[in-house]
């Protein structure tokens, strides 16, 4: 039986193995798919700058078992492209897969600056793990010994995840102020957005504006053009020589592919990502498949695929759906999106909504942070109803249209 194995189970690799299940189906093939991921969960990442983390885990079994995909837990160690095989280390144990094809769906990572002990004193919420320490930090702050900075939060870096939790944690900070029982302590709290760049947000196009309004309305600071040159447990210093009492520093700049990619003699781009074709084959490789972070498409003919869900998922289940195309000498299917969205949570100022590769604005406040919620609530989970139909059929490769905004509630 031919042999698929899908490395990561992110937005990109869960829809490859369906995709790549629904098709087999759809040809009557039989084909064995593994999936390998580190844990046993589908996190749902883009979330993780909420404060309530309960809703960003889906079970990868819910969605694996009903469509017959196996579920392979451990670390992809290296991938060898001569033998065809990946090595997976498992509860202390190595395990080694071979593959007649490989989509590698390994997705990014967080990749801070060489400051020195910047990983002992900085948060992030590139994971579920890391946004749960953030959580629980803050939650604990309260019971600390009163000190300069104790309800200060930095927030480095002022893309996409940097702003919406840079919004967010100006209540959550309150919240944990005022459970310390000290009259005055709310009075404390301090959100600084720090970024590199002339404008916070600068690169967001037409939102920037929108964006830098609403910091400034939930009372954030804004640091453009400034970077940190030191951190320690109770303090930051910027490069201009600026020391900043804070208990929190939250980095939320810098994202890097996987490691994994280096297995691989593929050209790669600034960003380490795979240059893939239409196909989302892996550019000078034989029999890999590339998707999500790990790989850079021309997702319109002209412009990069973005390292976000949005791209993710199609191109998963496009690289699903073509490995098995190959395997079985059926066409393959190119992918190409011709529309690009963008759609910032705001916090209590609600959120903004752009359209195009300029981010053109189309919505702003309430109407905005609907939509955003129909997207991260329910747009991008895969069917939990345990039915294969269901699943098959979001793993099709009918693209889905940009969200259409929703009214306001009259409620």
């Amino acid at each position: 039986m031919k042999e698929i194995v899908v490395v990561g189970g992110g937005f990109a690799g869960l829809w490859a193995a369906a995709g790549a299940a629904r098709m087999a189906e759809t040809l009557g093939k039989a084909v064995h798919i593994t999936l390998v991921n580190r844990d046993a969960q589908h996190s749902i990442r883009v979330r993780n700058y909420e404060d309530d983390l309960a809703a960003t885990l889906v079970p990868l079994r819910e969605v694996l078992d009903p469509i017959g995909v196996t579920l392979q837990i451990g670390n992809v160690v290296d991938i060898d492209t001569h033998g065809k095989s990946v090595r997976i280390e498992s509860d202390g144990k190595f395990i080694t897969t071979r593959y007649d094809k490989l989509v590698l769906a390994s997705g990014s990572k967080l990749e801070r600056p060489p400051i020195v002990d910047v990983d002992v004193f900085s948060f992030d919420v590139d994971t579920y793990a890391q946004a749960h320490r953030l959580q629980e930090h803050i939650a604990s702050l309260h019971a600390r010994a009163p000190h300069p900075g104790q309800y200060t939060a930095v927030v480095v870096g002022s893309g996409a995840t940097g702003v919406e939790l840079a919004c967010e944690l100006p209540a959550r900070l309150r919240a944990a102020a005022v459970a310390s029982g000290i009259p005055d302590a709310a009075q404390q709290v301090r959100v600084i957005l720090v970024d590199s760049n002339e404008k916070i947000a600068g690169h967001l196009g037409g939102a920037q504006a929108v964006i830098e309004q609403s910091c400034r309305e939930l009372g954030i600071e804004l640091f453009p053009h400034a970077t940190v040159k030191s951190l320690g447990g109770y303090g930051l210093t910027l490069n201009s020589g600026q020391h900043i009492d804070t208990s929190t520093v939250v980095w939320c700049a810098g994202m890097r592919a996987s490691e994994l990619t280096t297995c691989f003699s593929g050209k790669r781009d600034v960003h380490g990502r795979l240059m893939v074709d239409a196909y989302m084959r892996v550019q000078g490789m034989d029999d890999v498949y590339a998707a999500g972070d790990v790989a850079h498409a021309l997702i319109d003919g002209e412009h990069p695929s973005v390292m976000s869900c949005q791209h993710a998922r199609p191109m998963g289940r496009y690289a699903g759906h073509n490995v098995v195309c190959e395997l079985f000498g059926e066409d393959l299917l190119p992918l190409h999106i011709d529309w690009y969205t963008n759609i910032i949570d705001l916090g209590p100022a609600g959120a903004v909504y752009a359209q195009g590769w300029d981010r053109e604005v189309v919505a702003i406040g309430e109407q905005a942070k609907q939509t955003k919620q129909v997207i991260n609530r329910e747009r991008i989970y895969p069917p939990r109803n345990g039915n294969r139909a269901d699943i098959f059929d979001a793993a099709s490769t009918e693209l889905q249209r940009p969200p259409v905004l929703e009214p306001l509630s009259r409620a």
